[in-house]
């Protein structure tokens, strides 16, 4: 996708981190821009700011405060995303959670939460857009359009003290391999991506903020405090900013690159464990790089659990 103004993006999580700082861009773009975001001063807070900018380009914008697991929310909320705009150009399933302990510590409502964003969200981001997208396709041979999922870095790796986290973000990466190959299939006009980041200071590590309440979660147990606290400083201290990942983010949409990372230098790992994989071998400690970060994890969670 060469151009971007005058499109349309369909942005989940756009009141912080990755997707306001795409849909920022969006705006400068002159695109129409879909806000989603389950917090609602967040989201308020950004549609303030980018309207303006999209006024400007003589677009428009829609938002909504949208929990992207509630299937008849996602869908009510495509039918006016059609209504309005017709077939968006750019779908961005971004909206993300998480957590942290050890596998057996989390709870039905931990795994119900965690899946419900991480995976049901970009589920029913793919399964209502797409349809759209190919019959605007079908229609029009310069139609283009892109579906950028956000998984992580934790989509290549299996850390441990992340189990949740990790499963949510695997199954995002397969999925969105298994979009691509299946849109290879059947037109040359629609494409997707997968965004792995590392550690980027956004506000993932306190998405427990917006925790619904009918998935309260219990009183965390020591290996859950452990993860939270180093999830607070990784992410806090990351030098890739936001708005460079969106950047990526758009880079690769006009080139049409399937894997963006935020930290290429990080792949060291992820070859490891592949070649491990090939092998037949253990799975390789995930720390080699960082042991004394292994050793840490390690005498905290023996310490405490």
């Amino acid at each position: 996708m060469h151009s971007f103004k005058g499109k349309t993006a369909v942005l989940t999580g756009a009141g912080s981190g990755f997707g306001l700082e795409c849909a920022r861009i969006g705006a400068s773009q002159g695109m129409n821009l879909v806000l989603l975001d389950v917090q609602a001063d967040a989201l308020a807070a950004a549609q303030a700011e980018l309207t303006p900018v999209v006024a400007n380009h003589g677009a428009q914008i829609l938002s909504r405060v949208m929990d992207v697991s509630n299937e008849a929310a996602m869908t009510q909320m495509a039918a006016d995303v059609h209504a309005q705009f017709g077939a968006p150009h750019f779908v961005f399933n971004n909206a993300g959670v998480g957590a942290g302990g050890l596998l057996w510590e989390n709870t039905t409502a931990d795994w119900q939460w965690v899946l419900g964003v991480n995976l049901w969200g970009v589920v029913h981001g793919v399964r209502l857009f797409t349809p759209m997208m190919l019959e605007a396709a079908r229609r029009d041979p310069s139609y283009q359009g892109h579906i950028v999922n956000t998984a992580s870095m934790a989509g290549l790796l299996t850390a441990p003290n992340m189990g949740i986290y990790n499963v949510s973000k695997h199954a995002v990466v397969a999925l969105t391999e298994t979009l691509y190959q299946d849109l290879r299939l059947v037109t040359d006009q629609i494409s997707a991506s997968v965004l792995c980041p590392y550690f980027v200071p956004t506000g993932i590590s306190q998405s427990h903020r917006n925790r619904p309440d009918a998935l309260s979660a219990a009183k965390p147990t020591a290996s859950q405090l452990i993860g939270q606290a180093m999830s607070d400083k990784a992410v806090s201290s990351g030098k890739v900013s936001a708005a460079q990942v969106a950047q990526k983010v758009f880079d690769a949409v006009r080139d049409d690159q399937f894997y963006i990372y935020s930290h290429p230098q990080a792949l060291a790992t992820v070859e490891a464990r592949f070649k491990a994989l090939v092998a037949g071998e253990q799975p390789p400690d995930p720390f080699e790089l960082r042991p004394q970060v292994g050793e840490q994890l390690r005498a905290a969670l023996r310490d405490g659990v």
